[in-house]
C-alpha cells in the first residue's frame, strides 16, 4: 500500500492506495495537480494518464473511495451520492472505474470543496 496526501481547497486528508496497476501508475506520477470538478458528491480532475480498465473495475463504490475513471483520465474522490446514484445513495461513477484506495478520515469533509478549487495529490511523509 501507498500513503498519499490529498489537498483539495481547504481540505487536507491522507489516503491509502491499494496495490494494483492503476494505483502504482498514479503513485509513480505523483505529484498530480488539477482543478476540482464536482459531480454531486464526487470530485474529479484529469491526471493526463491513460490507464486500462482493470478486471475488478466497478461503477459503484463506498463513501471514501478513490477511483480512476478511464474516459476522463480522472482521479476521483467519492464522498456521497452522485447524479447516477440509486435510491440507496451509494456513490456511483459515470461508468466503470478502477478502485484505487480509500481516504483515511471522514470523506464527507470534501463537501466543502468548491468546483474549480485546486487539488494536489502527493506522496505522504
Amino acid at each position: 500500500m501507498y500513503t498519499i496526501a490529498i489537498e483539495a481547497g481547504e481540505v487536507r486528508m491522507q489516503a491509502e492506495l491499494r496495490e494494483s496497476p492503476a494505483s502504482t501508475a498514479i503513485w509513480d506520477a505523483l505529484p498530480l495537480e488539477g482543478r476540482a470538478s464536482r459531480w454531486g458528491d464526487e470530485i474529479y480532475f484529469s491526471t493526463g494518464l491513460q490507464l486500462e480498465l482493470e478486471p475488478d473495475a466497478t461503477d459503484t463504490m463506498p463513501v471514501g473511495s478513490l477511483a480512476y475513471w478511464p474516459p476522463g483520465k480522472a482521479f476521483c474522490i467519492l464522498f456521497g451520492p452522485t447524479p447516477a446514484s440509486g435510491a440507496d445513495g451509494e456513490p456511483r461513477l459515470a461508468s466503470e472505474s478502477n478502485r484505487l484506495g480509500t481516504v483515511s478520515g471522514d470523506a464527507t469533509a470534501f463537501k466543502a470543496v468548491a468546483d474549480g478549487a485546486a487539488v494536489t495529490i502527493r506522496r505522504a511523509g
